[in-house]
């Protein structure tokens, strides 16, 4: 029998995710991804907004001389690269802050899904998690870097071309920055986890980028941490938790 799913659309999970949010039995596991996230926009947007003007000059200026022409093209497409580097940077920050409690809000959201009863394990589950939740940051990190470093460099020397890219780069990365929460949770490794995301990568990369979108919105980014582990644990759910996991593996949903 075919299985049901929510939608083939992978930004309407990002938009179930406002729901999800406010699912009974959900809220109280909400709280402190929303309360990270809060505190980390409101400063990182502050001090982003003060610093913009000084930034777009410096890059500007950074760039060689054959590319003054194309000033005024690159003043917008820098402030958007600035803008989208940055969200994703801070959405980095919050989530390393917040990973176990993250972790647990997306258990809880499959347990939901699922139909099976929401268990309270309490802070010691939490800080039992620490060690693995880092660890896996310190692979997403890892993952990251390099590939940053790279991309920045046809930002600026690949006008236009270098600016897409890099859109469509962090897109991808906060696919796998929220996507992951539900493959961690069931002990699948990084690169495996990379693999299956790779085998939908429309789906994923559409997932990313209209999170990447949103981020950039103000005061929806300040809640978009929980919403979009919400959307992607729903999408892990639904697209990618059958083929990730082995059959024996899988949870199953109790009779109704």
């Amino acid at each position: 029998m075919q299985k049901t799913v929510y939608s083939n659309n992978s930004v309407a999970y990002l938009i179930r995710g406002f729901s999800l949010i406010n699912t009974p039995g959900i809220r109280r596991f909400v709280f402190i991804p929303l309360l990270v996230n809060l505190v980390i926009f409101a400063i990182a947007f502050t001090w982003l907004i003060n610093q913009s003007q000084a930034l777009v000059t410096a890059t500007i200026d950074w760039l060689p001389n054959y590319f003054a022409w194309l000033e005024y093209l690159l003043w917008p497409l820098i402030v958007l690269v600035l803008l989208f580097g940055f969200s994703y940077l801070f959405s980095t920050v919050s989530n390393w802050l917040a990973a176990p409690f993250n972790g647990l809000l997306a258990e809880k959201i499959e347990r939901l899904l699922c139909h099976h009863p929401l268990q309270d394990d309490g802070m010691l589950a939490v800080v039992k998690d620490i060690p693995r939740t880092l660890s896996r940051e310190m692979s997403k990190l890892g993952y990251y870097l390099p590939r940053a470093i790279g991309f920045l460099l046809l930002l600026l020397f690949v006008p236009v071309i270098g600016q897409i890219l890099w859109f469509l780069f962090n897109g991808w990365m906060m696919s796998i920055q929220y996507l992951d929460y539900a493959f961690d949770n069931h002990k699948l490794s990084f690169r495996h986890m990379r693999n299956e995301l790779s085998q939908q990568q429309g789906r994923t990369l559409s997932f990313g980028l209209a999170v990447s979108i949103l981020a950039l919105i103000p005061l929806i980014n300040l809640i978009l941490m929980p919403v979009a582990i919400c959307g992607a644990t729903a999408l892990w759910v639904d697209h990618y938790r059958d083929h990730a996991l082995p059959q024996a593996a899988r949870p199953q949903r109790p009779a109704r």
